[in-house]
């Protein structure tokens, strides 16, 4: 085809064919530029996909630690904080950082004994080591009691108890008590009160029940029955109040205020585990849940066979084995359950061994354990109106 100045147009393929063809090219220079690795401001390298950039690589690290903070702050279990650290190379570099570490919460790294491994060790080696209080009682109660290296385990909840723990403080002053790890002249009673009183201080509801029972008592401390009702009464108003904010689900139910009476007001119907103070008005609700170290213990000596014939603790929300024979305190009516403390005895009396508690016919004395009868406690954590 051409004009009337024999012009010849250019034919319509071609001029098709070369527009694709140049489309083709910037197609080109575009994705040889987009694979690329483009540098940030602060130098770090940005990775594209498809052209477009990856803006989290654009963060500075101090937003990444932020944010890796926060989530291992609220993690719910060990799963949620490892999946973040597996996204990538830099999240799992940045996630072992000492102010993520810092921060992390104990479910982060409670773990169950079934899952422990030189790995995990090794994870909360390394929160004690950035600071988190949290993983220092965790350890140092896994070192003492599972893997009994007592001195490490002593020293790791000793550097939480420096940091106002009350879980640690109230920890060793039950091995002040008992002389765990040592022999039975090792026993410090004033040192374990003032432990318990430091705990008791700062609302630990464990050590305002084991603190009521020694001044009932007068056990390491002047007698002062006045003094240990108030705190037993303190005990028991905390542990209320705990068990109503943790248990949002009992109290749209409704089913807590159900009214059963207890077995002796009841002419011997049995009533089912509840709430240690609650049940003393005859009502049922869920107990509170025991700290992650505690059910640790529990998980990782059931269905152990203890050597030397020692003993666990038969609270069920304890789970602190014996380090020597006889060293835990005994039920002086059956003989058949021990305890690490007097709260574990005065919370089991509540909860289950009062249902249980028979006189024994025998009972074989092989030793020199300690005896201690139920009737005080049982008076001890009733709350008069």
């Amino acid at each position: 085809m051409s004009t009337r100045r024999e012009i010849s147009y250019k034919k319509v393929n071609n001029m098709c064919y070369e527009k694709r063809r140049r489309d083709d090219n910037i197609m080109g220079e575009k994705i040889k530029r987009s694979r690329k690795r483009l540098k940030s401001s602060s130098g770090t390298p940005v990775a594209t996909v498809s052209g477009r950039c990856d803006f989290l690589e654009t963060l500075p690290d101090d937003i990444v630690l932020f944010i890796l903070a926060k989530l291992g702050a609220t993690a719910a279990c060990p799963a949620d904080f490892v999946s973040v650290l597996s996204t990538c190379k830099r999240l799992n570099a940045l996630g072992v950082h000492s102010i993520v570490l810092s921060k992390a919460s104990p479910k982060a790294f409670a773990f169950k004994s079934e899952n422990w491994s030189e790995s995990a060790h090794r994870f909360l080696k390394q929160c004690s080591d950035a600071g988190n209080i949290e993983a220092c009682y965790t350890l140092g109660m896994i070192r003492f009691y599972c893997l009994q290296n007592r001195g490490s385990g002593a020293s790791l909840m000793a550097k939480a108890a420096i940091n106002s723990h009350a879980p640690a403080l109230y920890s060793l002053a039950v091995i002040q008590f008992n002389g765990s790890g040592g022999l039975k002249t090792d026993k410090d009673l004033r040192a374990g009160v003032a432990l318990c009183a430091r705990a008791a201080f700062l609302g630990h509801i464990d050590a305002l029940r084991e603190l009521g029972h020694c001044l009932q008592d007068g056990y390491g401390v002047r007698q002062n029955i006045a003094e240990g009702r108030r705190f037993l009464v303190q005990a028991n108003a905390r542990e209320l109040a705990a068990v109503l904010s943790t248990t949002p689900s009992a109290l749209m139910s409704g089913n807590w205020m159900t009214w059963n009476p207890l077995p002796h007001l009841r002419h011997g119907n049995m009533v089912g585990p509840g709430c240690s103070l609650l049940s003393d008005f005859g009502c049922n609700v869920p107990s509170s849940e025991p700290h992650p170290s505690n059910r640790f213990l529990t998980d990782w000596f059931s269905g152990k066979i203890l050597s030397s014939g020692l003993r666990l603790c038969s609270h069920a929300g304890c789970g602190r084995p014996e380090t020597r024979k006889h060293e835990f305190r005994r039920c002086s009516v059956c003989g058949a359950v021990n305890y690490c403390s007097r709260a574990c005895q005065a919370l089991d009396w509540k909860m289950r061994h009062k249902m249980e508690c028979t006189l024994a016919d025998t009972r074989v004395d092989d030793g020199d354990g300690e005896d201690n009868g139920n009737a005080n406690y049982d008076d001890g954590m009733v709350v008069e109106s």
